[in-house]
């Protein structure tokens, strides 16, 4: 009687026997794609197809996308290879954000919020260790379910759910922490609060797209926006309160760890179309009026800025509020006097909300402009770690009273994809418009090629997406969706300043520099895109300390898309596999003799106490 073989044998023959006849059709294909592109049989809807399923060749299908929780196995390119893993981190880091440690904050000055701005630990102090997620983490509800319902597990702080009971932030039910949209301003929900405000600003027709809230709790205001189609950039600074930004990216909302101190806010100039401010406990009349200048530099000409909370309406509030009549009557005056000085227009005043828009030009300024510091305007931009001027930004020039300075942007989508103003005018050295448009066709083929290799990227699988080099944010661009947002990140060593480019495009985005920690807790971002990040970076911070921030900020069974040149990846993919990545290089999408290639990543699943190799034996 014959013996059976052994089932795994023969799969493993059968594998390698497909892998050869794909290797070999592969390269049969892509000569007579060769061919077929140099000009011979042009036409000949057969070679049009060969040259097709040579492009496919380069889709490597086995990359683990869905997620396990832990239940995955993971391969790798060469499991041979002898790769140094690196270790996890202790228990107590869970939630380390390095640029914004407790401890090390509490060394700094108190003054004007000094200590809660970022303080980013030495070179010699930084963790060479793999952040843990904590114990039964899970990943999130998918949008727009995470809105309203956060996993217990995933963020397991519960000071909020006491410290705001009464003001329907957050209530803990079971497993889940629940949203129920209230704020300390809009006991009756978000939406009605939204509501109100749309009565006085162009809210639901797509001039008001892109927000910045300034002490955003929980980000309720952002969230619900989303409905609206605006974008809102949420930040809070890590104090008491533990986890408002942690909460607010669990649930699917954009925001930052931040707090206006001292520093310039991290944003462009001309920015936002509005801003906001709910309770946000800011002294907006302190340092005479400079946070408000601050305000006025990134807000757009002809934006909106919402004040809601102490001291609007002070005769009637300052019983519940529990100050004296005299401080909230000065305070109110402060602001009614910079707002004046800043040239803004009172727009409405209701109950507890007041609503104050900026001019569209200077042509209505220039009364003010004896009694204010102008800024000098080549600074606008230049914001990294820079301290808060007690100046003006001033406008761009214009030729008549009805044009808007720095150029009028069409209504959102419509503005996506047309030129910006900066571009058009040529305020961006070095971009022209046929440049911008040749971006935005580039970036929509490399999309669609990512979407071949990563099916689920427009699933809504991957709701919090960051793209680490965001030039002029095509890639964002093309992913556009409701299912998802992109931080923009414009590195502060970039060529070209074109973050007020993402922003005329309806989209948002940060300054950073990556040789330091990203302002956010970890585990925050469901997929990164690192287009030449590392290669920008070479010779100026270690290629490691990068790919372990990445690793911190990015979910587990969250993705990675690099685009470098192949010597820089063939290094990064070495890191990555040592750093429990499952890892997969994909030539270019115009062929294989390109050198820059693109390496797909997968985070494995792992806890805290998880011992797991990172290779395979």
């Amino acid at each position: 009687m014959a013996t059976k073989g052994n089932p795994g044998d023969n799969r493993s023959r059968s594998s390698l026997s497909s892998f050869i006849i794909v290797a070999a059709l592969c390269c049969f294909f892509y000569v007579l794609g060769v061919w077929q592109r140099s000009g011979f049989g042009k036409g000949d809807s057969i070679a049009l197809d060969i040259t097709k399923m040579a492009e496919d060749c380069g889709i490597l299908p086995n990359l683990e996308y869905e997620t396990h929780h832990g239940n995955q196995s993971t391969s790798f390119d060469d499991p041979k290879q002898d790769i140094k893993e690196i270790e996890p981190c202790g228990e107590q880091y869970i939630d380390y954000t390095p640029c914004h440690d407790q401890m090390r904050a509490m060394t700094f000055p108190r003054e004007n919020m000094n200590y809660r701005e970022r303080h980013c630990p030495p070179d010699e102090e930084n963790l060479h260790c793999l952040i843990p997620a904590p114990k039964g983490y899970v990943t999130p509800f998918s949008w727009p379910k995470s809105r309203d319902y956060v996993p217990f597990a995933n963020a397991p702080h519960k000071s909020l759910t006491v410290e705001k009971a009464v003001q329907n932030w957050v209530q803990y039910e079971g497993n889940v922490f629940r949203f129920p949209g209230g704020g300390t301003q809009f006991p009756n929900g978000a939406d009605a609060y939204i509501d109100q405000l749309a009565s006085v600003i162009p809210i639901d027709n797509g001039t008001v797209r892109t927000a910045l809230d300034t002490g955003c709790g929980v980000a309720s205001w952002g969230a619900y926006l989303f409905k609206k189609n605006v974008l809102t950039m949420s930040f809070a600074p890590r104090d008491s309160h533990e986890a408002q930004v942690q909460f607010a990216l669990e649930r699917g909302v954009p925001a930052v760890i931040g707090v206006l101190g001292t520093i310039k806010l991290p944003y462009p100039s001309r920015a936002f179309d509005m801003a906001h401010c709910s309770r946000c406990l800011i002294n907006w009349g302190a340092n005479d009026g400079l946070y408000m200048m601050e305000v006025d530099r990134v807000l757009r000409p002809g934006g909106y800025w919402v004040l809601s909370g102490p001291p609007i309406n002070w005769r009637i509030n300052y019983q519940a509020w529990q100050r004296p009549k005299a401080e909230l009557e000065e305070e109110q005056r402060k602001i009614e006097e910079m707002a004046e000085l800043l040239c803004w227009e009172k727009k409405h005043e209701k109950g507890e909300i007041a609503i104050w828009r900026k001019r569209v030009n200077n042509e209505y300024c220039r009364e003010r402009d004896s009694r204010v510091t102008l800024c000098e305007s080549s600074n606008a931009e230049n914001v990294w770690y820079k301290k808060m001027e007690a100046c003006v930004t001033p406008y761009p020039e214009t030729t008549n009273s009805d044009e808007v300075a720095g150029g009028e942007l069409k209504p959102f989508p419509d503005r996506l994809n047309t030129v910006p103003p900066r571009i058009a005018s040529g305020s961006v050295p070095g971009l022209s418009v046929e440049s911008f448009k040749e971006d935005t066709k580039l970036w929509k083929k490399h999309v669609n090629s990512y979407k071949r290799v990563n099916k689920i990227l427009n699933s809504g699988r991957y709701r919090n997406i960051m793209d680490m080099n965001a030039g002029l944010g095509s890639f964002a661009a093309a992913l556009e969706s409701p299912k998802l947002w992109v931080m923009n990140v414009l590195p502060t060593i970039a060529e070209k300043d074109t973050l007020g480019v993402v922003y005329e495009r309806g989209l948002i985005g940060i300054y950073h520099d990556w040789c330091e920690a990203f302002s956010t807790y970890p585990r925050t971002y469901d997929l990164i895109h690192a287009n030449g990040v590392f290669r920008l970076y070479k010779d100026k911070c270690n290629a490691e300390d990068i790919l372990l921030e990445m690793d911190r900020i990015l979910r587990p069974e969250g993705a990675v898309i690099l685009r470098d040149n192949v010597d820089v990846l063939t290094q990064v993919k070495r890191i990555a596999t040592s750093m429990r990545w499952s890892t997969k290089m994909v030539d270019h999408e115009d062929g294989p003799l390109i050198p820059e290639k693109v390496l797909f990543t997968v985070k494995k699943y792992w806890v805290v106490g998880d011992n797991n190799s990172t290779v395979s034996d």
